[in-house]
């Protein structure tokens, strides 16, 4: 009997070294990392611009944006900060992109500083409000910036709506499918439509299948690109962002992280090629 037992707990300490062993080839296996291996050291920096002076439902979407592209740094692989303000920040060149999750710049300072930023190869992820102008902006720049465009009109109430892919050899969305239903939001239409606007290239417009649409303000067709770039800057546009909806969805989720990667490899200084 002793025997027996004697057996047995040979058995098992054998079978537990091989456990232990196992466990420390597989943790071993972080030494045979390729020599890019970003490793500890932060690829890049954001700082995520935005305002708690604004309606609900886009207060929503930006507190929403803040914890979805914080939970993107997880293992210190970029930086993230959130403010609102742009002033006190020394020279934003230190940025690799600024997000705007649900307005500009408003006072005539940060104006002045995120202009100075663009034109001199920053970047820029805007979303939804992020870009709402209308006859009465004074900042030309601005929207010389969006492609020469004004808010016209709405799609209401919030909807998810059929979008369609057209362009489709961009890294931005040459991983997404052709048609994917977004969840509900807010979509702006453009006088002029930025389409007639050489500089600016159209990655995702609203089908064509979705007209009419809305039930309180109807849209019974017409143009609606929802994201694009202006070739001229580091730049890219999305008009999603209306509600706290906008992040239940994988696919669209897919598109603002692409967006992001996009717009930081697209750096002038060439550091960011690895993205």
């Amino acid at each position: 009997m002793i025997r027996h037992i004697l057996s047995l707990l040979s058995l098992l300490a054998l079978l537990s070294c091989g456990g232990r062993s196992q466990k420390t080839a597989f943790t071993s296996a972080r030494d045979v990392r390729p020599a890019s291996y970003a490793g500890d050291t932060p690829r890049f920096r954001a700082l995520l611009y935005y305002s708690d002076h604004v309606e609900e439902a886009h207060r929503q979407f930006t507190h929403q944006s803040i914890a979805f592209f914080d939970k993107l740094t997880v293992g210190d692989g970029w930086k993230l900060e959130a403010d609102t303000t742009l002033l006190g920040k020394g020279d934003l060149s230190q940025y690799d992109v600024i997000i705007m999750p649900d307005v500009h710049p408003g006072t005539e300072q940060e104006r002045t500083l995120f202009e100075s930023y663009m034109e001199n190869g920053g970047g820029w992820l805007g979303f939804h409000a992020a870009a709402y102008n209308d006859q009465s902006l004074t900042w030309p720049w601005f929207r010389t910036f969006l492609g020469g465009v004004r808010f016209l009109c709405n799609t209401w109430p919030p909807q998810p709506a059929l979008l369609e892919v057209e362009t489709r050899d961009h890294p931005v969305t040459r991983n997404l499918p052709e048609e994917f239903v977004c969840p509900s939001s807010e979509y702006y239409q453009w006088q002029p439509d930025p389409r007639q606007n050489p500089d600016i290239r159209i990655l995702v417009s609203l089908s064509q299948k979705n007209f009419p649409m809305g039930l309180k303000d109807v849209v019974f067709g017409g143009d609606f690109p929802v994201v694009w770039t202006n070739t001229r800057y580091r730049m890219l546009y999305l008009n999603m962002g209306h509600g706290d909806e906008c992040f239940s969805d994988a696919t669209q989720n897919l598109l603002f992280v692409n967006a992001l990667r996009w717009v930081v490899s697209e750096s002038p200084s060439g550091k960011k090629s690895y993205l």
